[in-house]
C-alpha cells in the first residue's frame, strides 16, 4: 500500500495578458485517486517565470510578444498616474 501526493500543473489560460496557471494536488494510493484539490496564481507579462514549469514558461513567451509587454507597461503607467494625487490649490484669501 503506497499513499502519494501529486502535484502537477492541469489547465493553462491566456486572458488577456495574464496566464492563469491552476494546480492539482492529488491523494493517490496503489494508483487510485483518494482526494484531488486545485489551486491556482495568475502571471503578468513583467512576472519572473525562472521557477515556473517549462510548460507554463513556454504558454507565457508565446503569449507575451514585444507589444503585449509594451502594451502593459503602458497600462501601468497610466495606473501608476491616475493613483497619484492632484495638488489642489488653495483659494487666495479674500479681504
Amino acid at each position: 500500500m503506497s499513499i502519494t501526493k501529486q502535484t502537477a500543473v492541469d489547465k493553462i489560460e491566456v486572458v488577456g495578458w495574464n496566464i492563469q496557471v491552476r494546480e492539482a494536488t492529488m491523494i493517490v494510493e496503489n494508483g487510485v485517486s483518494l482526494a484531488k484539490s486545485y489551486s491556482r496564481y495568475v502571471l503578468t507579462p513583467d512576472s519572473d517565470l525562472t521557477d515556473q514549469p517549462q510548460r507554463v514558461a513556454d504558454v507565457a513567451n508565446s503569449a507575451w510578444d514585444t507589444d503585449t509587454r509594451a502594451a502593459f507597461e503602458a497600462h501601468k503607467a497610466k495606473q501608476a498616474a491616475a493613483e497619484e494625487p492632484v495638488p489642489v490649490e488653495e483659494p487666495a484669501p479674500t479681504e
